[in-house]
């Protein structure tokens, strides 16, 4: 059977990845940071399958380092790392002053830091796996390529984790790919706090004329581990022509 680490599970991107692997014979192992609730939520839907929830945000080394002992001793190896786990607040591009050193610092810390960390954990046991190369998804966002986002160091944060997917694809071949997907704005629950304004630009701005969801993240990524195996170092977006605006 082969297995999925994916890091921030219970969110919206996260599940639907779960869901994904789950339903094509995957064991899935869920991470999530601090609810608990929502990760076994998440669980409880995975059928047919080996499936495990473990608390472990990204940023804590023996957390991580925990989690590897657990996948080790129940699983013995890993075939795809997905780096799912992010956070962001919305701040201005132009006030400066209103994006704090702590929220820097927050942000780089578990958007790029957290995913180096998990690869650098997990390498030996992608090495261990059979398929003729293990496979590290790193969620990105269009933000890390064109500069608008959230906020400056979320932008930033995505652009060094498309920087960290060429280098780490480069310095682990060919034993293990890394590829990145990067989606642009992806439609959720959390959709109903933006400034409809803000929705509409969004919307005008992307040719194919809706928003990407949970499941076209997800079925990018299951492309990547099953159907795109000669792919390392690139940047896949999932952005419904964003760029061509």
């Amino acid at each position: 059977m082969k297995t999925v680490l994916v890091t921030g599970g219970a969110g919206e991107i996260g599940s639907a990845i779960c869901r994904k692997f789950a339903e094509n014979g995957f064991d899935v192992i869920i991470t999530y940071n601090s609810n608990a609730e929502k990760a076994e939520k998440v669980l409880s839907t995975l059928h047919h399958g080996n499936h495990s929830v473990f608390q472990a945000p990204t940023i804590d080394p023996q957390k991580v380092a925990a989690l590897k002992q657990f996948v080790l001793e129940k699983y013995g190896k890993l075939d795809v790392l997905v780096n799912n786990a992010g956070i962001t607040t919305p701040v201005k591009h132009e006030d400066l002053d209103a994006l704090s050193d702590e929220w820097i610092d927050k942000i780089m810390q578990t958007n790029f830091r957290g995913g180096f960390a998990m690869v650098r954990a997990f390498k030996d046991l992608l090495s261990k796996s059979e398929e003729e190369s293990a496979l590290v998804v790193n969620i990105s966002s269009i933000a890390g390529i064109y500069g608008i986002g959230s906020n400056v160091a979320y932008c930033a944060s995505k652009a060094a984790v498309d920087s960290m997917t060429r280098s780490l694809a480069r310095a682990l071949a060919p034993k293990i790919r890394v590829v990145s997907v990067s989606p642009g704005f992806v439609e959720g629950e959390y959709t109903k706090s933006f400034d409809p304004a803000f929705l509409k630009n969004q919307m005008d701005n992307t040719p194919l004329e809706r928003f990407a969801n949970g499941n076209d993240v997800a079925n990018a990524v299951f492309a990547v581990a099953t159907q795109l195996t000669f792919s390392t170092g690139n940047i896949i977006t999932v952005d419904g022509g964003r760029l061509l605006k």
